[in-house]
């Protein structure tokens, strides 16, 4: 490979449950190539069973990268995935294999192709004031003042997403100018990768039934049990990894604040919320080639010999 060249990677999209991982590996296989992990869940050792991590029959036959990286007290973030796929993916091309990347988080994958803008460290004095602001005047008030500096952010926002207003009120008072500037001068472009992204398809109710019929395998392979060995081990239930779906409802069930079958339907109820969510992401993409899986596997392969020649 010359200097000058970039890096091909083949990127495989999806909402959870839609077979990411048997598609990465089956492709991995087929074309002598590693899988690199783009779950923001699955990078956290000890959280196996409800991450929906590969078994280890799949992770002998292909070699799989940024899984079991860090500990589940660690805010692992886009940034910091960058950063260690970066050198994961030179390490897999030096060797001659091709680089898969799987995953649902649709962050990690912008923000390894693309990085991120240069926006200024998150000020906590800051971020309080303008919470105090909402708790007195209200959401409204603090969407109000964005449209004032910022109009293209604000009327992309609902007035519910506290989190993002905040944060682009605190980038224009940090720096004067409005986040959208700054993402616009950014781009989300250049990087040195060229890649090809590949979407799985599945029609709605049959992933939510996948959905309904993954949460049940994984309570009988144990999830209660990895959820209660995680609290004995120390990782507090107010940790933002044990916050996500399926760890905050056994965690709620285990402290006696949830019957299991509660916990079991409002796990399913969230998931799907989840894979909506992933589509909807997803479906902006206008980059993603998007096929079904399996039926279409020898497409999806035509697509690939096509990308790496």
């Amino acid at each position: 490979m010359r200097s000058e060249e970039k890096i091909g990677l083949v990127i495989i999209q999806g909402p959870t449950a839609s077979g990411k991982t048997e598609l990465a590996v089956r492709l991995a296989e087929r074309f002598d190539g590693e899988i690199v992990n783009a779950d923001s869940m699955q990078v956290y050792r000890g959280m196996d069973v409800g991450t929906a991590k590969p078994s280890p029959e799949l992770r002998q036959r292909v070699p799989h990268h940024l899984i079991d990286i860090v500990t589940p007290d660690v805010n692992f973030s886009a940034s910091d995935f960058r950063n260690v796929a970066i050198q994961v993916i030179a390490d897999i091309r030096s060797r001659g294999k091709k680089v898969f990347v799987v995953g649902g988080t649709g962050l990690y994958i912008k923000t390894l192709l693309h990085g991120l803008i240069d926006s200024p460290r998150g000020d906590e004095t800051l971020r309080d004031e303008l919470k105090e602001v909402a708790r007195q005047k209200g959401k409204e008030e603090l969407l109000r003042q964005l449209a004032q500096v910022d109009p293209v952010t604000a009327q992309r926002l609902h007035t519910n997403d506290q989190v993002r207003i905040i944060r682009a009120l605190e980038v224009y008072r940090l720096t004067g100018y409005p986040i959208s500037r700054l993402r616009s001068e950014h781009g989300f472009a250049g990087g040195f990768y060229r890649y090809l992204k590949i979407g799985i398809v599945v029609e709605r109710q049959e992933l939510y039934e996948r959905i309904d019929r993954r949460v049940d395998r994984m309570m009988a392979e144990g999830f209660v049990e990895e959820v209660r060995t995680l609290l004995s081990l120390g990782y507090d239930a107010g940790l933002k990894t044990m916050r996500s779906i399926g760890y905050r409802q056994i965690c709620a069930y285990l402290a006696g604040e949830l019957a299991l079958d509660e916990a079991l339907r409002l796990i399913k109820r969230d998931t799907r919320h989840y894979a909506k969510r992933q589509v909807t992401w997803s479906n902006k993409d206008a980059e993603i080639n998007w096929v079904e899986y399996p039926d279409s596997f020898a497409t999806i392969c035509n697509h690939v010999i096509e990308f790496f020649a």
